[in-house]
């Protein structure tokens, strides 16, 4: 496979980075160790500029090719944050963070852009500007967003946008990719039904909010079998179901529900969320309770643009020989807000034979630096030839 031999001698290093962000991590916005320890290493490798809190806790480092003749900017993105997970992996570089957890292998992809933000302020051999973007609060914080409405692609000049995911299963160092939609639209909804409430053996004198948030569970998934076209992705889950009272011998007076609507496509996500308030309307109205919906729309559907996704495929290529085409994921990414503002692609490397992510025995494969290190350099290389 030809890596960049650079990654190869840099192996060691860069792990010893990995590790230390994984054994100290954070969640959400609090990545101020873990956005520290970047901007110190941005600043020592030469970078041009460093620029923290953007998106709260944001770090940017541009630098600058040979020659810039070009005009053009491309950004490369990680993301920084862990999710609240207690880790049992039993490692000796575990998470020393009680109930935080880099379960997701973020800490992988930080130290993959740092090894290539190294490389790349040592060689410069490029023709414009590269931008590194590390990222807090992928995991439900929205920190791609935060860093968008920032001004960050503005400020930076950035013409095009590209991230990297690692993927359990995969061989490790091999990579994945689609065109168009690839990770699905995240909305969320709270439904609370309200009856009235009564002794168990009564049921007669009692409005049952359990009876009415149970039809409503079975009922919402028809919106994927009987309202949805069978061609289109919809997943509507009832993850949630929590009644105001714990006693055997106690009708509730309210129940609620929890749930996710995953979609690929603006059409499925406005049907279910029409189809959710109607059917709990419905609901209500039959059994004489009533409801309140709450419907968030959070990330968007990731969509890598065609031109864009065909780039990342020939850097695939050049670093792993292969580059294949990837399944539809119905999780979600927040780097979609950065695709929603710049064309771009997101692509997936192989992780090997590890536990899934957001599991707690993940951990990220130190074998994956060298190829992962290798295609962020690589896009900046390729889309910024020297001249």
């Amino acid at each position: 496979m030809p890596v960049k031999n650079r990654f190869a001698e840099m192996l060691p290093e860069i792990t010893e980075w990995r590790r230390d962000i994984h054994r100290n991590p954070e969640i959400l916005y609090e990545t101020h160790r873990t956005s520290a320890l970047v901007a110190e290493k941005l600043r020592a490798f030469g970078c041009d500029e460093v620029v923290t809190g953007l998106g709260r806790t944001g770090v940017v480092g541009v630098i600058r090719g040979k020659t810039e003749a070009s005009g053009r900017t491309v950004g490369l993105r990680a993301d920084m944050d862990a999710l609240p997970i207690h880790e049992a992996t039993g490692l000796d570089y575990a998470s020393e963070t009680p109930g935080a957890m880099h379960a997701c292998g973020h800490d992988g992809h930080t130290a993959m852009l740092l090894g290539a933000a190294k490389y790349l302020a040592e060689t410069r051999n490029f023709d414009g500007t590269a931008v590194v973007i590390f990222q807090p609060a992928e995991e439900g914080g929205a920190g791609a967003r935060e860093m968008c409405e920032d001004g960050m692609m503005d400020r930076f000049g950035i013409d095009e946008v590209y991230g990297m995911h690692n993927w359990p299963g995969r061989p490790v160092g091999s990579f994945a990719i689609r065109p168009g939609a690839f990770f699905a639209a995240t909305d969320v909804f709270a439904v609370t039904f309200e009856g009235r409430g009564g002794h168990a053996a009564k049921p007669h004198e009692t409005v049952d909010s359990t009876v009415m948030a149970a039809q409503a569970v079975v009922a919402l998934q028809t919106i994927a079998s009987r309202n949805a076209d069978p061609i289109d992705r919809l997943v509507v889950s009832v993850t949630s179901f929590e009644t105001s009272s714990n006693a055997f011998n106690v009708i509730p007076q309210s129940v609620h529900l929890k749930g996710t609507v995953r979609t690929m496509s603006p059409e499925m996500r406005d049907l279910a969320e029409t189809r959710i308030k109607a059917i709990c309307d419905g609901v209500a109205a039959t059994f004489g309770g009533t409801v309140a919906v709450d419907y968030q729309r959070n990330y968007p559907v990731m969509v890598n643009a065609a031109d864009a996704t065909e780039h990342a495929i020939d850097a695939a290529r050049n670093v792993a020989g292969d580059c294949t085409e990837a399944p539809l994921v119905m999780g979600g990414e927040d780097f979609a807000f950065m695709l929603e503002e710049r064309p771009g692609a997101y692509i997936l490397v192989g992780n090997g034979d590890s536990a899934p992510v957001h599991h707690p025995a993940y951990n990220f494969n130190d074998e994956t630096i060298p190829a992962g290190c290798s295609w962020y350099a690589e896009m900046v290389e390729t889309r910024l030839p020297a001249a």
